[in-house]
């Protein structure tokens, strides 16, 4: 059990280092590294990132740095789709096939979280991040922004529920391009706070199925919290510019092995 906290600690370490989400590093490592089933550690994940995350919401709340409307937004799509995904799976059943599409999706989000970690800088580079304005966008779009945030978070809730990634860099991403005028560190803490319920419900949904390792998960924060804290610390020491491509390139190579890998297994099956 001494090597789920020590994955914890790196995991923990490399997301206060570079703030690259942490599904996307620990559900590929209990696949790989501890031979977890898709499913198993999708639902091990979730409520990991829950608890992770929930300390995170408590910080950015004390420093009023969380949009709660926005919030309130996205979890009208997120949270419903979380619960119609688990009812789905719950119909469905943890089949072979079930078990290849979770990875699948797992495959797709952590290169998409990937390539957006990549070109996050450059898209914040181009955008006025100041609270002056409250817009930002053409006056069609700001239309449009309230529904657009609700159907991110439909896409989001199915996305996470299924893989356990997408709250972190895809739902920073999305809030970028939707509300340019905050805040970074409002757009940080508005995504941190809609992934705990979201993460929470999907990570309780799981458990409804039996896909969760109570144990392991308890192994898990064990050492990320000191790790979270030691690398959030260290993170402005460390060369962010350097690890955050590294990081990147690592991730890219795991989602595109472990897709091709999916896919022929999913092939296989049908």
């Amino acid at each position: 059990m001494l090597a789920f906290s020590i994955a914890g600690l790196v995991v923990g370490l490399a997301v206060g280092v570079t703030g690259v989400g942490g599904g996307s590093l620990m559900t590929p490592l209990l696949i790989l590294i501890f031979g977890f089933a898709p499913s198993a550690a999708v639902g091990t994940d979730l409520l990991y990132a829950a608890g992770t995350k929930g300390f995170g919401t408590w910080l950015h709340g004390r420093q009023q740095t969380v949009d709660w409307r926005v919030v309130g937004l996205m979890s009208a799509g997120s949270l419903p789709a979380a619960v119609i995904t688990i009812f789905w799976l719950h119909y469905v059943g943890l089949s072979p096939w079930v078990e290849s599409l979770m990875t699948i999706t797992l495959c797709v989000a952590i290169i998409a979280t990937a390539v957006l970690t990549l070109v996050r800088k450059r898209i914040m580079a181009r955008m006025d991040v100041s609270d002056a304005d409250e817009s930002g966008l053409p006056p069609g779009l700001l239309k449009l922004r309230e529904p657009i945030t609700v159907i991110g978070g439909i896409v989001l809730g199915v996305l996470v529920t299924l893989s356990s990634v997408g709250a972190g860099v895809l739902g920073t991403t999305m809030l970028l391009l939707l509300y340019p005028r905050r805040a970074a560190i409002r757009i940080v803490g508005t995504d941190i706070a809609h992934a705990v319920p979201l993460t929470l419900i999907a990570g309780i949904g799981h458990l409804s199925l039996g896909t969760t390792d109570l144990p392991v998960l308890g192994f898990l924060l064990l050492g990320s919290l000191p790790g979270i804290y030691l690398g959030t610390r260290l993170g402005s020491r460390l060369p962010d510019g350097l690890l955050r491509p590294i990081i990147s390139v690592l991730l890219l190579v795991i989602g595109a092995s472990m897709l091709f890998d999916s896919v022929a297994s999913l092939m296989h099956t049908v």
